[in-house]
């Protein structure tokens, strides 16, 4: 489950940059996006949703929170993202995930972390490091950061605080069901931030390229994917799923070679090298836990 949603994502950063490259605003893609995604889902979990209604109630507010920080946020950051910058760059940025994994179910008591996750985290942020300074230490020392970079910095804080606090999730529902109700939930946030981008004269254009785009992200990258990361994380955690989404940047580097002529350079080889390290160690950990 955990390799499909990653495989899915890693899609996601390559059509994100190919709606960017057709001229599809990133807002609009985001909102016709998921209102695919709730109006595929209606029919498959409306008896779900009335059967299960007094649970979604009493339990709004993590629904809601969970429902901004994925839905509403991560993907909103992800697409802005792409305008900025390449798909290397901006998927290798997800190798942060699991280290705020580990750090907010610290902080926040929802998993216990010790020794061979810290190294293994340790580790992984001198990975990433590696990349994001390009091993130039000028580029870190004035923060001479590429825009797109660190607007993603908000979506791998976003997917942080979403993989964590779904663990807190004591109640059980149906995985298509929670999906539909997080698309439903995070398109009220989704909706301003649709209309500020309308407003200022960018506007979508309904197109061939535009259907065959949404209906690939509403089948793979929003209901797969969060299907199968929901399914995972109930099984075995957060800590160890947020492991697995360091796999994303190896699909998406190997997609970006091959389609858009991307570079894989040297810091780009150290990076990773140094992330699978702390992968390997913080999966070690969990394991003899």
């Amino acid at each position: 489950m955990l390799v499909c949603a990653t495989l899915f994502w890693a899609c996601n950063f390559m059509v994100g940059k190919f709606a960017f490259f057709s001229e599809i605003p990133p807002m609009s893609l985001v909102f016709f996006r998921w209102l695919l995604v709730w109006l595929i889902l209606i029919p498959f979990t409306y008896r779900e949703l009335k059967k299960n209604i007094e649970i979604i109630k009493k339990n709004l507010p993590l629904l809601f929170f969970l429902a901004l920080t994925s839905v509403g946020l991560f993907n909103s950051f992800t697409y802005l993202s792409l305008v900025y910058t390449q798909v290397i760059n901006a998927s290798l940025f997800n190798t942060a995930i699991p280290a705020i994994i580990i750090l907010l179910c610290f902080i926040f008591k929802i998993e216990k972390t010790n020794r061979y996750q810290i190294l293994g985290l340790v580790i992984s942020v001198l990975g990433i490091l590696s990349i994001i300074t390009k091993l130039n230490l000028d580029i870190l020392l004035s923060l001479s950061f590429n825009k797109g970079d660190l607007i993603m910095i908000g979506g791998v804080i976003s997917w942080g605080l979403y993989s964590s606090f779904l663990k807190k999730k004591k109640f059980t529902l149906p995985l298509l069901t929670l999906v539909h109700i997080l698309c439903t939930f995070g398109l009220i946030f989704i909706f301003p931030q649709f209309i500020y981008e309308f407003s200022h004269g960018q506007i979508i254009d309904f197109n061939i390229n535009l259907f065959y785009i949404l209906i690939f992200l509403a089948l793979f990258p929003s209901i797969g994917s969060y299907y199968c990361w929901a399914g995972a994380v109930s099984i075995i955690g957060a800590n160890r799923a947020g492991i697995f989404l360091s796999l994303i940047p190896l699909f998406s580097t190997i997609m970006a070679i091959f389609f858009y002529g991307e570079q894989f350079q040297f810091f780009h080889l150290i990076g990773a090298i140094l992330i699978i390290i702390g992968l390997f160690l913080s999966n070690k950990e969990i394991k003899n836990a």
